[in-house]
């Protein structure tokens, strides 16, 4: 279930950034300035993913998670795929709603399912397998769909990743059991919990609060500053796209994917069982790794900025398991979609809202009403990459309460709602 849930989160990633990659010749081809694109590429998926991740995950805590995955991973595969057969900002606009939709289930319910597979103190090391679909992915949308939009156009990039998606999204629906919740918990399945129930709980999880905003402001740090990489390596270094997402992409596959297991490795071992240092190491990882990721984007150096990329981003692969596994020990078992859906919602507020549009916006304004260039893209940068140290901050929190919120999980017995 590891090796599949990995695909899946390959996949998802690779769709949802692969625009990042093709950002520049979007832009130029649809006359937007740098905040209108970063509208038209985050936002909206963003919104929908935000909308319907809450409702999605309650039903998926409710009903058969392998359903609505399967069905979710079908749904943003094909828009994918209508994303590379649009000619216009409407038809573009509606594909990435579509894969927003899609996306709301996707992650919280793949990850509710795979708790129940592995033990609390095994989830760690067990959803880090899962993440490395996030450096596979990475590459995917920018190494391969570099080289794709370089010789066939930005269109094709899109076609290339989103019909593999539609094959995995049945390989779900024909292969997977459902597992029993809470199988391998103290408080089998068997409760129901509301929406407010379960958001409640959560908030009392001071914890569970602190991992998703750490989680979240890692996001806005790191899948921040990689949105927008690719265009500032266009822009800073006259790279043409294949070039740009070269450079970051064997990057996100061998260094993504080493950290990933490295991680898997680590966190498996019995000294690190106690989740105060898992805490311990997420806090100090990320810490470290913001210094790089400012320096990667100040310097004019390419040579240099390449050595900084590849301190920087190992760190934004890191986190992703050990934080997904912390958010479902915080959790009750019967409302782990939820958290998950919680948690995914903060994220991609900050990585596909809230960063596009300040980068954007920054780059917009350093402009001063002239065409933004590379110096202004570089501000708006320089302006988001010190935020590493607030996500520090909040998982060196999270380490305060772990052990007796993830107590309070395993024992939680709520109110039963029909």
């Amino acid at each position: 279930m590891a090796v599949l849930t990995c695909l899946i989160y390959t996949v998802n990633i690779a769709d949802r950034y692969v625009v990042s990659t093709v950002l520049e010749p979007i832009r130029l081809e649809l006359r937007l300035t740098d905040a209108g694109v970063a509208f038209l590429t985050g936002v909206p998926l963003a919104l929908f993913y935000v909308t319907l991740g809450i409702p999605i995950s309650w039903l998926a805590d409710r009903s058969n998670r392998r359903n609505i995955l399967g069905a979710c991973v079908l749904i943003w595969s094909g828009f994918t795929a209508v994303c590379g057969l649009s000619r216009t900002y409407l038809q573009f606009l509606l594909g990435r709603i579509g894969v927003g939709t899609g996306e709301a289930g996707g992650t919280p319910t793949s990850n509710a399912l795979l708790a129940d597979f592995f033990p609390a103190e095994r989830r760690p090391a067990a959803f880090t397998v899962l993440a490395l679909g996030a450096p596979l992915g990475a590459w995917l949308g920018a190494d391969v769909a570099g080289a794709v939009a370089n010789s066939y156009g930005w269109r094709a990039s899109f076609l290339a990743l989103g019909v593999p998606g539609v094959i995995i999204g049945l390989i779900v629906l024909l292969t997977v059991r459902e597992p029993a919740r809470g199988r391998l918990d103290s408080v089998a399945d068997g409760q129901r919990a509301s929406i407010a129930e379960s958001l409640a709980f959560l908030w009392r999880q001071r914890a569970a609060f602190h991992v998703i905003m750490g989680s979240g402001v890692c996001s806005l740090w790191g899948w921040g500053l990689i949105w927008w990489t690719p265009t500032f390596l266009m822009r800073t270094y006259g790279l043409n796209v294949g070039e740009a997402g070269a450079v970051t992409g064997h990057i996100h596959l061998v260094a993504g994917v080493l950290a990933s297991v490295g991680t898997a490795w680590l966190f498996s071992r019995r000294f690190m069982l106690d989740s105060r240092r898992v805490c311990w190491v997420l806090t100090a990882g990320v810490a470290l790794a913001t210094v790089p990721s400012f320096i990667a984007y100040w310097t004019h150096s390419l040579g240099l900025a390449k050595i900084m990329f590849w301190l920087f981003i190992p760190a934004i692969y890191f986190y992703i398991g050990p934080c997904m596994a912390l958010v479902q020990n915080t959790a009750a078992c019967h409302m782990r979609s939820v958290f998950a859906a919680w948690s995914g919602l903060c994220g991609n507020v900050f990585n596909l809202i809230v960063a596009p549009q300040l980068v954007g916006a920054l780059s917009d304004w350093y402009a001063g009403g002239h065409a933004t260039d590379a110096a202004s893209l570089r501000f708006g940068l320089l302006v988001l990459a010190p935020t590493g140290f607030w996500a520090a901050y909040h998982l060196y929190l999270t380490g305060r309460t772990i052990i007796q919120d993830q107590q309070i999980a395993n024992a939680y017995v709520g109110v039963a709602h029909a």
